[in-house]
């Protein structure tokens, strides 16, 4: 474990020191002994900083990049290069045992894995390491939720380009089109990735050329017409805590906490579907983001799940929205050591305790060609406006954007109207940020 040493730091540690940790004024919350000892897998510093707020004990596990800001902060950290599971993969596990740590928790995709295999050692439950390899397959997952009853569209898995072209012919002969009818559009997703990253909607068989040989196996599945919406549950004893519904204004674009009236009235029916979710993939505790569809007919369809924070900051609009860190809700569900008293007493009454409603904006170059950054009017004099994670271009050509792309910066908001937001978020797309 790195431990910080009150000796002058070298200059180029000393670089990394951040002024405003409460490890480093000398105010972080004092540790309670009779709870959980947590690592953090992965990389987060604002939950590093909600560990240090919390009355948790905690220690970061992350790749050796990390390791000249962890000592510069007096933040305790492991270093350990989370590549594909091998033999040496019980190494930071017997680590993190010897250290006297209760549980791992995952911040990012790629540690889901990780943390079931950790937590199988750690919590003596063999099982973890297998459920958590069916939160990580998206092929597995839904194969999972088909055995428990849960209504998923169609899907397969693709090897190679003929496989998504033999789909595709079958998903639009099984609805009956003729020909000269358009074709329906399928989806093509990476297995293990997070969020948007490697899915493509493919509208024609021509489509799928666009897709490098490197990005295979993927997931295939069939095209849902209807309502997509994200969910945050907190689940301890096997029980929704707290459940948080997020509004997608467009995928891949923006969001916003919490919901409108109109989706909020499928509460009753979405808590059924989750509750359904935890006995399925028998969860019992833990943050788990499912996505759901649901149709003009009022049918409700599984998307996926993931068992670590959502992106696009959703954790920094929840705490904006309600007043809670969601990070620290986290540790407290996750701590086998929390008390039921404890973990109800924490969270508020889900939306009319709300204060407001928070959402994003994720923001993607509309030119081919850029030379900076430029704010428009229409954005910052709105009376909602907060802040901006925007930064200048480093190069003047746009890259293409592979599939759905990966947004340049966040632009966040806050109001007391889930309508004007949900509009201001839907005109952003309408705007240019990089000229």
């Amino acid at each position: 474990m790195s431990i910080t040493s009150e000796k002058q730091l070298p200059e180029a540690i000393e670089a990394w020191l951040d002024p405003g940790m409460d490890s480093v004024k000398g105010t972080e919350t004092p540790k309670d002994p009779n709870k959980g000892y947590i690592a953090l897998l992965g990389w987060s510093v604002n939950a590093i900083k909600a560990a240090q707020k919390f009355d948790r004990r905690y220690i970061v596990v992350a790749p050796e990049w990390a390791a000249d800001f962890c000592t510069a902060n007096k933040i305790p950290f492991i270093p350990w290069d989370f590549i594909r599971l091998n033999d040496r993969s019980l190494e930071i596990a017997e680590k993190l045992k010897a250290e006297g740590v209760d549980v791992a928790i995952p911040l990012f995709e790629e540690t889901v894995e990780w943390s079931g295999a950790i937590n199988s050692v750690l919590l003596n439950n063999p099982r973890m390491y297998g459920q958590s390899i069916l939160f990580r397959d998206k092929a597995l997952m839904k194969r999972r939720a088909q055995l428990g009853g849960i209504r998923v569209g169609i899907f397969e898995e693709a090897h190679e380009k003929e496989d998504i072209v033999r789909f595709m012919k079958r998903v639009n002969q099984t609805l009956l089109k003729l020909d000269g009818d358009p074709d329906d559009p399928i989806h093509v997703k990476a297995f293990d990735k997070a969020g948007c990253l490697g899915h493509r909607m493919i509208r024609k068989i021509e489509e799928i050329d666009t897709i490098p040989a490197e990005e295979y196996p993927l997931l295939m599945e069939s095209h849902l017409d209807g309502w997509e919406f994200a969910v945050e549950a907190w689940i301890h004893g096997g029980k929704i805590k707290f459940l948080n519904i997020s509004e997608y204004v467009t995928l891949g674009y923006s969001v916003f906490v919490p919901a409108t009236e109109q989706l909020e009235s499928w509460r009753n029916a979405i808590t059924k579907q989750i509750e359904l979710l935890i006995k399925t993939f028998d969860i019992q505790f833990g943050l788990i983001h499912p996505e759901y569809f649901v149709t003009a007919d009022g049918e409700m369809y599984f998307g996926e799940v993931a068992y670590r924070p959502p992106g696009f900051k959703a954790f920094e609009l929840i705490e904006r929205a309600y007043g809670f860190n969601a990070y620290q809700a986290s540790m407290l569900v996750f701590d086998p050591k929390s008390t039921k008293e404890e973990v109800d007493n924490f969270f508020p009454r889900e939306v009319v305790d709300a204060k407001g409603y928070a959402g994003c904006f994720g923001v993607y170059p509309r030119r081919r060609v850029v030379s900076k950054l430029e704010m428009p009017k229409e954005t910052i004099e709105h009376p909602y406006f907060e802040s901006h994670e925007l930064h200048e271009p480093t190069e003047e050509t746009v890259p293409d954007r592979s599939a759905f792309g990966t947004h340049w910066g966040l632009i966040f908001f806050f109001g007391d109207d889930p309508i004007r937001m949900r509009d201001l978020l839907k005109a952003q797309e309408d705007l240019d940020f990089y000229v």
